[in-house]
């Protein structure tokens, strides 16, 4: 039966690589009449700082040996925190080998998830593997019924208040919380080794993968208000919604926070000054420009009506024209590497507004794990980082692009990557005229994609905006010839595509026969 009563805290052990917050807590613990023992590095800080504190080495009479990485791995030690006080046998062992029971036991570990970040090499992230740290963290957790466990700077507070309040005692539901938190530490650390190993190896797809996330924050509801939901980081360092600071407005929502990350890879395809503009998960409008304001003024006029609402990204600093262009219009998040105090001021007068800053902009190429959840298990693959480059292109036609159909067509491919499919785009001169989306055949999308651009000319009268003489893309081959014709028809003079139809030759026949320029790039961008 577990021991639900609060327990008094008279002997502490801390062995610690971060010492944020540790003299104050020492200090405290001292204060209030608990004995103190403690690790080399540790003892030495806690010792200079004026802090009585007993070594590990002289309770047990066993030096620390092999560089430091055999010191706590002690009967003395284990059994003082696994002791369990309501057995016969455990307090016969204690009287037996002269243990001393340890009621708070205060661990953080060996930084080798900072190890591994700076890049360091193979023997140093290694060195900087815990041993002792996560036994002893794991026994603390263990024997909750009798003992405390602090694994963070941040569980100092919760201590000391219980303490504080329960006159030196601290409560079953307190040693719990702490325990279920040292398990997802030691977890998360042995995670961490895990990859490094896989990486180290540079296999693909291993034979297991071993994630764990942090939550950073409960939402209001998922995609729906009847669905509870809540945002993990997972520690990958990938510029984008985990690592933005968010400079204004209020918390973001499930859906805020997908669309978010979808309108940031976007941008992160382009060398130049980018804009894409997402309504839910789906572009509706993308372009460049020679400025940020330029850029976002091209993509806004794709789609206006479903720009309306949107999520914003930008792959440049935001500046103050750029902000007086983007709050004329009702937004829900805008996200970029930086904005200038100018700039914020002016978002500052949209109080509802997310203003996301990342201080950098991923790489489209950078290869990370995308993962799904399926009914009993995940589906798991590289995320989608090929961009297609000139020489990888095939022109299939008699008639080869111009310059500038060229640089459409690449740009159109990199926007359909990030379009669910179906996908159909629309371009000219690098901005998005039309785009179809997650139609179940591909000639709809064709035809959608059309229509919206000859709907947005119509209703802006600006007869450049319709998709005559555009260049198209298509995430994956025309399998009838049906949809190159439904682009023909809207207007396209250019188009990209994976190609591999059994059916090539007579797509290739009729583009022929209307005068377009085709190339196949060999690569499919399904977006399901």
């Amino acid at each position: 039966m577990a021991n639900t009563q609060a327990v008094t805290v008279r002997r502490a052990l801390i062995s610690v690589s971060d010492k944020t917050g540790l003299f104050e807590f020492a200090k405290f613990l001292t204060v209030r009449g608990v004995e103190i023992l403690s690790t080399g590095g540790t003892a030495h800080v806690l010792r200079e700082s004026g802090i009585p504190v007993a070594e590990v080495t002289d309770y047990t009479k066993t030096p620390e040996i092999m560089g430091g990485r055999v010191k706590t791995l002690h009967p003395l030690v284990h059994g003082g925190i696994l002791a369990r006080r309501d057995k016969i046998e455990d307090k016969t062992a204690i009287d037996t080998f002269g243990i001393d029971t340890i009621d708070l036991v205060v661990v953080n570990l060996y930084p080798f998830e900072e190890t591994i970040a700076e890049g360091r090499n193979a023997a140093e992230c290694i060195e900087n593997i815990d041993i002792g740290g996560p036994a002893m963290i794991r026994s603390a957790a263990k024997n909750h019924d009798w003992v405390t466990v602090a694994t963070d700077p941040t569980d100092y507070l919760m201590i000391m208040e219980e303490l504080k309040n329960f006159d030196g005692k601290v409560g079953f539901t307190t040693r719990q919380k702490l325990a279920r938190t040292a398990f997802a530490r030691t977890a998360r650390y042995d995670a961490a080794i895990n990859n490094w190993f896989n990486h180290q190896l540079n296999e693909a797809m291993p034979e297991q993968i071993i994630l764990s996330a942090q939550r950073r924050e409960v939402l209001r509801y998922g995609e729906n208000p009847h669905q509870e939901a809540a945002f993990y980081l997972t520690g990958v360092a990938r510029a984008g919604v985990g690592s933005a600071r968010q400079v204004q407005g209020k918390s973001l929502s499930y859906n805020n926070l997908n669309d978010t990350d979808a309108a940031f890879e976007v941008v992160a395809e382009f060398d130049r000054p980018a804009v894409a503009i997402i309504k839910h998960a789906n572009p509706c409008g993308v372009a460049l420009g020679t400025t940020a304001v330029e850029a976002y003024n091209r993509a806004l006029s794709c789609d206006r009506t479903s720009a309306f609402g949107g999520i914003i990204a930008f792959n440049r600093p935001i500046d103050k024209i750029a902000a007086e262009a983007v709050t004329k219009l009702f937004s829900e998040v805008v996200i970029a590497p930086d904005a200038d105090p100018d700039a914020q001021k002016i978002f500052a007068t949209k109080k509802d507004l997310r203003l996301l800053l990342t201080g950098t902009v991923p790489r489209s190429d950078q290869k990370t794990m995308n993962f799904r959840s399926v009914a009993g298990g995940l589906l798991v693959q590289n995320r989608d980082h090929i961009n297609t480059e000139n020489s990888s292109l095939k022109v299939v036609t008699k008639r080869s692009p111009s310059q500038s159909e060229m640089k459409d067509l690449l740009f159109a491919f990199r926007v359909a990557k990030h379009v669910k499919s179906n996908a159909i785009v629309y371009a000219k001169d690098c901005a998005t005229v039309g785009i179809g989306a997650g139609q179940m055949s591909r000639v709809d999308s064709t035809r959608l994609a059309a229509w919206k651009a000859r709907e947005t000319g119509t209703t802006t009268g600006d007869t450049c905006m319709g998709p005559k003489g555009t260049v198209v893309a298509s995430d994956a081959f025309f399998p009838f010839v049906d949809g190159l014709l439904a682009a023909v028809e809207g207007g396209a003079r250019a188009i990209i595509q994976p190609g591999g139809s059994i059916r090539d030759e007579e797509v290739i026949d009729a583009a022929d026969s209307n005068g377009i320029a085709m190339l196949f790039t060999g690569i499919r961008h399904f977006r399901h």
